[in-house]
């Protein structure tokens, strides 16, 4: 009973420090997708410069406050050094400040790179030549720019070590059966790795296990053997079928020696409608048997 008191009890610790986690990652994510925007009395002075500024060239100025993205892109601003509130701007037009303010560009769409081939030791001790690609967009623009240096490359390299490590706990026979599961083991992993960079993971697929030369060699002589070995079987039942079926043709021939003699006729037919010009006559054993038995 007390163990199992110390058990729940440190499941219940464990718990409340996962959920703990959980509302401060939530806090951060929040902190980040809504920052806030005071920048202190002598930002607000420089803001206030900057719109006199601009204020005064006008309408020369206009030019370098308007700022355009694409349907597909977001814009990430930042003033002083700091995030706007409201997170991405776009699509369509958008306004800054030339002198505080300075944006990132941020491509929504799909990107499709290939993982290179990754020599892997798979479980039961086989190197294997593994290459993949991966599908992923960025789904927060504020946290793949301010959580991560390259999101893209960063997500590469993280491909490329997953790829590692899901090979490495299968056998090769997992390897070349269970592709599509593979796949999904790993969009799951890279999936949960990058949520914190504002990047989905669409799709993953395996494209091309390469196998040593040496070893298509012994699969190809095993493969060609069992085949050997599933023919003679087949050809062994074959002989055993064919057997039967002749004993219960002699057991009915037996029985009407009318029946040996048409069959005979039918074989000398048989030989005479291939236009042969040789024809072996068979001598009955009776006849010979009053010779023999004198």
């Amino acid at each position: 009973m007390e163990d199992d008191y110390k058990e729940t009890a440190v499941m219940r610790e464990a718990k409340r420090r996962a959920v703990q986690k959980d509302d401060r990652d939530s806090a951060e994510r929040e902190d980040l997708e809504n920052p806030s925007s005071d920048i202190g009395l002598c930002g607000w002075f420089l803001v206030f410069v900057s719109i006199l500024l601009t204020l005064v060239t006008l309408p020369i100025s206009i030019w370098m406050c308007i700022k355009i993205v694409k349907e597909y892109e977001r814009a990430i601003i930042f003033r002083l050094g700091r995030i706007l509130r409201g997170g991405a701007k776009g699509p369509g037009l958008f306004f800054i400040l030339p002198c505080t303010d300075s944006f990132i560009n941020v491509d929504m769409r799909t990107i499709t790179f290939d993982i290179p081939p990754q020599e892997v030791l798979t479980k039961d001790s086989v190197t294997v030549s593994v290459d993949g690609v991966v599908y992923y967009r960025v789904q927060n623009a504020t946290l793949a720019v301010a959580n991560i240096t390259n999101a893209d490359a960063a997500t590469r390299l993280l491909a490329q070590t997953t790829l590692r490590n899901v090979l490495g706990t299968k056998n090769l026979a997992e390897i070349l059966s269970d592709r599509e599961e593979i796949a999904h083991s790993m969009q799951s992993t890279l999936d949960e790795a990058t949520d914190d960079w504002g990047i989905k993971v669409e799709r993953v697929e395996i494209k091309d296990v390469k196998l040593p030369l040496q070893l298509q060699r012994a699969m190809a002589a095993e493969a060609e053997a069992a085949r050997e070995a599933r023919a003679k079987v087949i050809a062994a039942e074959g002989e055993m079928n064919a057997s039967r079926a002749l004993k219960e043709a002699s057991l009915v021939i037996a029985e009407s020696p009318s029946a040996l003699q048409l069959r005979y006729l039918q074989t000398l037919n048989t030989i005479a409608a291939e236009k042969n010009s040789t024809i072996i006559f068979p001598l009955p054993i009776d006849m010979m048997q009053s010779f023999l038995s004198r």
